[in-house]
Formats: structure tokens, C-alpha cells, sequence
């Protein structure tokens, strides 16, 4: 049974909706099948292959790591590799764990991990993020049981990436369908196997009962788990309220307050790590970009931006302005020497004439999610002379629009795959990469020195030069963090973490 809301429904009004609908029938718990909800599709179900959140969330599911960091405790933890030492700072030796499947029954050993950092990541794979494995030079294998990881350089954040965005991919079957098949039927040896993509639709998973029983993550309880893409925000609390669907996420703050006076639902809301931003295109060849070459256009545009009327007003629940493209938790996050932009349309508008542009200019932002928040960005930066069309697109549009430099400003956010290490966040962005706007070889030099230094202080400090160079040249405007509002189910038991990291296979019906 599907409702369908008129669009005069907004946000606002949920409240009237609430108080017209009829009793919701709770079916997730009788069918032991927990449906999520969540705004944007994923491009490629390959976790190398897409840099969603939504990606990291299914890669969680299907896939696991060599290690695994305990969410409370902080601790790296078996998973595939059952132990680990450093040879020399260049050199990591893991002990694999034996005895692994699989989900479609192939043994996991160490040419799994071989093909993973050496083909699936190798110089010519076409994967999303390289900042994530960029740092490995090559996998060795020593027998079916061990693998050798060759550093390009020291990289003391090692252990949190291969607990993180690194999962292992199956050799033999990804070599047999290649990446196309694989995106279509994917196979993993994580507590929940991916049984149908759909799509514009979402995915469903369903519990591999030969998850093995050591692992960290424990054994899945939900027989299935079904990823529902509900692009409006309405519709997807719509759902949750008729019951067809159990958990949504990133509920704007008003509708969460609404959903708070319904018997059947949970909700919470917490501060997370992800961070948004506006990129502004340093190196523009296009008329709409050309103003931006100019640092006193990017440092208006930093003056323009209303920072804490965006977290307070529209994200809400514990958002906290950002002036440095990192998390304040991240290590290498010193943000001390940082210049924290205060909102000043007078002096955006003063460095604007200084600039030339005494009558501001018209150019572009892009955006793909969170429309009314880039609406209210655009309307700052109009209030000082800066016209900005908005062109709302899915986020593969925007992403070939601002590796391909035309974008002269975008609006996105950043999770940083949940590493918590600032080379996840920086060092993307920053290092000279297809997601680099600014390409600034001091910059650059300066991550990737920090990336490789192995004593923290130092480390800390170039980090800390980085971030600096970037704020006092504005090579961005970050905004703001995310707070994340959830509703779900009462028959559900789930708990949120700071990460915005949904762990479905730790949670259970009640």
C-alpha cells in the first residue's frame, strides 16, 4: 500500500499529515525485513567504485576489512587478517584469518587481498576515491596465509584506512564477470549478501549464514535488509509513518520534531562528522569561474557566507560552524591557526570592488543534495553582488562538472569514509588530486609531507601549516557540520553513532 502526499505537503505542515493519516500497519518485524530509506542512489554498488555515503553503509554490510575498529572502545581488532606487525615503516606483514567463504562459497586467502590492492586499486582502475589506498605501493604475497603491504611511504594512518574504506574483493569471481557483472551481483564476505541491485530503486541484502563466527562485527540478527531509494524527504517520512518503510535518516529538523509525537517511532539527533562545504574553483577557465582566480573573491565569498545561520536554522540539532576542511575529532584537525571567517557581507562587498567587481558578477553552483540549504547560500551570496545560478543535479553530474572544471563554485559534503585521520578528509581534497580545485603546489607538498610523517607532533604541525594556507588564501568556504536527525521503527532496536555510520548488522527487533 502506497500513500501519496500532495507537494502542498511540506515541511511545516507535517504535523496536519500526521494527525490525517490513518493507523500504520508495522510489518518489518512480522516479515523479519528492516527497509531503510535514504535521498541518493548509489552509482556502482563496487565500494571502490562510488563515494557515498550510502556505498560506505552497503560496503559495511557485504564486505569486510583486514582489520576492525571497535566503535566504543577505538581499538583495531581482528577480521580478515588475525594479526599484523610492522617490518620497517615501509613494510606491514599480516597473518590472514583461514577458514573464510565467500558468498558465493569461494575459500578467502591471500590472492584476494593481492587483486584487491594491486588490480581493483592498481594505477589504471577507475576507482572513486584514490586518496584511499594511494598510499599503497604494492600487496605481496608470502604464502596462501600472509600478505606483505609495500608502503610508497611511511603512512602512519595505515591501520585506520585498512579498517575502513579498503574491503576485500574475491579474485577469482570479479576476475570471471569483471566490473560490470560485479556491480550487477557483487560478492563479499560480509554478514549480509547483496541478492538483487534494482536499478533507481535500492538494494536488498539478506543474511549469509556462513558469516564466520569470529568475526568483530558479530552475527547479523535481521534476516533482511532492504536500501530504498526515496529521493523527497516528505515522501520518505511518509513511508516511515505508513509503516512501508522502518529507519530514515537526515530528516530536516522540523519534520523530526514532528515525528516526535508519533507512538511508533524512535527518533534521534546528534552532531556527525561530515562536513559541508563549497568548493570554489581557484584555476577558472570559464567566464562564470574567472572571478575566483582572484584570492579577495574567495575570501568575500568566505565573508558571505552566514555560517551560524545555516547550522542554527536550517541544520540544526547540535551543528557547529567549520572554518578548515577537516572534523575537530580527526587527528591532525588543528585548526588553531586557521582563519575563522566571520559573517560580513560590508567586507565581501569592499573586497569585491577592491577585486573589480564593484557591481559583483554572475556564475554557477552546483549542488546534489540538501536543496534548501544551497538556496539559502545562494541567497548570501546575492545580499553581497555574487548572482549564482543553481543547477541541482544527482551527485555524478556534479562531480564530472567539478573534476572537469566547470563548476566554478559546488556544494557537497564529506564523511571522510569515517576515518578519523585528517588525511581522509585534507588529504582528498588538498593533495593534487581529480578532486582538488585549487592545486596549489605548497599545499600539496604540505599534505603530503604531513601524510608521511610518522611522529605525531610533526605531523600535527603540517597538517596544521595546511590548513592554515588554505583559510588565509580561501581556497574553500567549509560551512558547517551535519547533524543527523533518525526515525525509525519502535519494534527496532538501533543505535546511531558519531561516524553517521548506520551498523544494520548490529541492530535487532526488540
Amino acid at each position: 500500500m502506497t500513500h501519496v502526499f500532495p507537494k502542498l505537503v511540506r515541511r511545516g505542515s507535517l504535523a496536519l499529515v500526521l494527525g490525517l493519516l490513518s493507523a500504520p500497519v508495522w510489518a518489518g518485524k512480522s516479515n523479519d525485513t528492516l527497509v531503510y530509506a535514504s535521498d541518493s542512489e548509489v552509482e556502482n554498488v563496487s565500494p571502490y567504485h562510488n563515494n557515498m555515503r550510502e556505498g560506505v553503509i552497503l560496503a559495511n554490510m557485504a564486505w569486510d576489512t583486514l582489520i576492525y575498529r571497535d566503535v566504543k572502545t577505538g581499538k583495531y581488532l581482528p577480521s580478515l587478517a588475525t594479526a599484523w606487525k610492522w617490518e620497517s615503516p615501509t613494510s606491514l606483514l599480516l597473518d590472514l584469518r583461514q577458514g573464510v567463504t565467500f558468498q558465493n562459497g569461494d575459500r578467502f586467502g591471500a590472492d584476494d587481498v593481492v587483486y584487491t590492492f594491486n588490480v581493483i586499486n592498481g594505477p589504471d582502475a577507475k576507482i572513486a576515491t584514490r586518496q584511499n589506498t594511494d598510499w599503497i605501493a604494492q600487496a605481496e604475497k608470502v604464502s596462501d596465509s600472509q600478505v606483505r603491504l609495500k608502503l610508497k611511504a611511511p603512512f602512519p594512518a595505515a591501520l585506520e584506512y585498512l579498517s575502513g574504506p579498503t574491503p576485500i574483493y574475491p579474485s577469482a569471481y570479479f576476475q570471471k564477470v569483471g566490473l560490470e557483472g560485479y556491480s550487477k551481483a557483487p560478492v563479499g564476505t560480509g554478514p549480509y549478501r547483496i541478492s538483487a541491485v534494482t536499478p533507481g530503486q535500492g538494494v536488498t541484502m539478506v543474511k549469509y549464514p556462513g558469516y564466520f563466527k569470529d568475526s568483530p562485527k558479530g552475527a547479523p540478527r535481521i534476516g533482511t535488509v532492504v536500501f530504498k531509494v526515496i529521493r523527497d524527504p516528505e515522501a520518505r517520512s511518509a513511508q516511515l509513518m505508513t509503516g512501508e518503510v522502518d529507519w530514515i535518516w537526515r530528516v530536516p529538523a522540523d519534520q523530526s520534531d514532528a515525528l516526535k509525537s508519533m507512538p511508533n517511532l524512535q527518533v534521534l539527533s546528534d552532531e556527525t562528522m561530515r562536513v559541508g562545504f563549497l568548493t570554489i574553483n581557484n584555476n577558472g577557465t570559464t567566464p562564470e569561474a574567472e572571478p575566483f582566480k582572484d584570492e579577495r573573491v574567495r575570501q568575500a565569498v568566505n565573508y558571505a557566507i552566514n555560517r551560524k545561520g545555516l547550522a542554527e536554522n536550517l541544520v540544526r540539532g547540535g551543528s557547529q560552524p567549520v572554518y578548515a576542511p577537516c572534523f575537530r575529532t580527526q587527528f591532525g584537525c588543528d585548526t588553531s591557526k586557521v582563519v575563522k571567517y566571520p559573517y560580513d557581507p560590508a567586507k565581501a562587498k569592499a573586497l569585491l570592488a577592491e577585486a573589480g567587481y564593484p557591481n559583483g558578477f554572475d556564475t554557477d553552483l552546483w549542488a546534489y543534495r540538501e536543496r534548501d540549504y544551497a538556496e539559502a547560500m545562494i541567497g548570501d551570496l546575492r545580499k553581497v553582488g555574487i548572482r549564482a545560478r543553481l543547477h541541482f543535479v544527482q551527485y555524478p553530474a556534479l562531480r564530472n562538472e567539478v573534476r572537469a572544471g566547470r563548476a566554478p563554485l559546488s556544494f557537497q559534503a564529506w564523511g571522510s569514509f569515517s576515518v578519523n585521520d585528517a588525511s581522509a578528509f585534507v588529504g582528498n581534497f588538498f593533495k593534487g588530486g581529480p578532486d582538488d580545485t585549487a592545486k596549489d603546489p605548497t599545499t600539496i607538498a604540505l599534505v603530503q609531507t604531513a601524510d608521511a610523517t610518522v611522529e605525531a607532533k610533526p605531523r600535527q604541525e603540517k597538517y596544521a601549516q595546511a590548513l592554515q594556507r588554505i583559510s588565509e588564501k580561501a581556497m574553500w568556504a567549509p560551512l558547517f557540520t551535519y547533524s543527523t536527525n533518525y526515525a525509525f521503527s519502535s519494534d527496532l532496536k538501533f543505535e546511531a553513532q558519531p561516524d553517521e555510520l548506520p551498523r544494520f548488522f548490529m541492530a535487532s527487533w526488540k
